[in-house]
């Protein structure tokens, strides 16, 4: 006879999908990610700066090898991270990347050379790649098929939220404390948090992701449980024609966020606002995006991902044409908030679509071959943008990205299948 209390034992510890069955430890990635988006926030702000005032970098195209750095870094990591992750848990792939983390405020502070600040650089892509993706991953494991929208809003919305504020923070710092060392020992902070609450609260989740599994269906023939690495990369990058829209998009995306990481402050500084008023510009963009993801993931979810997408990459486009034109606080704060606007609608809707697709056995993959092309987005940004600003000036730069963000938008709408969300 079986004794019920192993019965009962054994029935906790099954994982069970859905959010509000999560909810602790859904919670508790939110606060992680928050300090994920933090730890890239320390720079938004002050590095372009630091390049120009302190290291007197006067061409844009040698300013910009941070974000260059950074970009093929973090591509390359979110790749290993998805991969990892299927492989030996999310968990460790997370905690891996806090480790790498830890040098890099000390780096900023105290590095008398540029190559050390691309080396900081290269070590904070290497964290981004692995903790950000990790967390994505683990909040699709928790919520299961029906909320991988709202999940992607709160997660998304959680990181940049922590990258404004901190923006914010550190313009402020700087202004009262000069540019080093105050506004990085946030980062410090951040780093050390996000390292204990990774080891002290988080559980693994793969195990969720394999109950899922037992009851997907598939999207297509082509997106069965049993592709290669190999089939997961080139499906997601080019044969599947929502896998593929999405990966493209979300390298535009993130290639304007390059220039608007690496050249916004520049453009303002030159225009004479103080340090104050362009750490709440550098701010505004990523708090317009972390806010709205509250709402736009779940928007998702009710009325598809397709077109969501496609307005949010022109409304990108606006935004970035309008800081070309503009000139002073007022225009430049407006453009800040489309341009949040825009790649909120954007950025929790392209993450979802890849789990509409993948399959739950190559999910975290897929993930990683679309945040791979996503992030690789910094480093064209930063190349593309730097060598157009050097030739023609910062305006120039910023117009001829905004045509590339339409034209991508276009190209969403032209290919994306549009009922990929529904309920399979």
């Amino acid at each position: 006879m079986t004794d019920p209390r192993s019965h009962k034992h054994s029935s906790k510890q099954r994982p069970v999908l859905g959010l509000r069955q999560n909810l602790g430890q859904f919670t508790l990635l939110i606060a992680v990610n928050a300090l994920v988006g933090g730890t890239l926030g320390q720079e938004r702000t002050i590095l372009p700066l630091l390049a120009s005032d302190i290291f007197h970098l006067d061409r844009y195209t040698s300013a910009l090898t941070y974000i260059l750095a950074f970009g093929l870094s973090k591509a390359a990591m979110n790749y290993f991270a998805g991969t990892l992750s299927d492989r030996y848990g999310r968990k460790p792939v997370l905690l891996a990347g806090w480790l790498a983390a830890v040098p890099v405020p000390f780096m900023l502070i105290y590095g008398q050379d540029w190559a050390w600040i691309v080396g900081a650089n290269v070590l904070l892509g290497i964290s981004q790649g692995l903790t950000w993706s990790t967390t994505v991953m683990m909040k699709l494991d928790l919520v299961g098929p029906s909320l991988r929208g709202l999940a992607m809003g709160l997660n998304e919305a959680a990181g940049y939220l922590g990258v404004a504020a901190t923006a914010l923070a550190t313009g402020y710092l700087a202004s009262a404390y000069g540019l080093r060392p105050v506004p990085f020992l946030l980062g410090a902070v951040f780093i050390a948090l996000g390292l204990g609450l990774s080891v002290v609260t988080l559980r693994e989740t793969r195990g969720h992701s394999l109950v899922e599994a037992r009851a997907h269906v598939d999207a297509h023939v082509h997106a069965h449980g049993g592709l290669t690495d190999l089939q997961v990369f080139t499906l997601t990058s080019f044969r599947d024609r929502s896998l593929s829209a999405v990966s493209q998009a979300g390298m535009v995306n993130n290639l304007n966020d390059g220039l608007a990481w690496g050249l916004f402050p520049v453009l303002f500084a030159g225009a004479g606002l103080s340090l104050g008023h362009i750490g709440l510009l550098a701010a505004a963009y990523p708090a317009m995006w972390g806010v709205g993801q509250l709402f736009t993931g779940a928007a998702s979810d009710r009325w598809g991902r397709k077109w969501l997408i496609v307005a949010g990459m022109f409304t990108q486009a606006v935004g970035l044409g309008i800081t070309a034109a503009s000139h002073g606080f007022g225009p430049w704060l407006a453009a800040a908030v489309l341009l949040g606007l825009g790649t909120a609608m954007v950025y929790p809707a392209l993450l979802a679509a890849i789990g509409d697709v993948s399959h739950p056995a190559w999910r975290a993959r897929s993930v990683g071959v679309y945040r791979l092309w996503r992030d690789g987005g910094f480093a064209v940004g930063a190349l593309l943008s730097g060598l157009l600003a050097d030739v023609y000036g910062i305006p120039a730069a910023i117009a001829a990205v905004a045509a590339v963000t339409a034209a991508s938008g276009l190209l969403v709408a032209l290919r994306m299948r549009g009922n990929d969300h529904a309920p399979r």
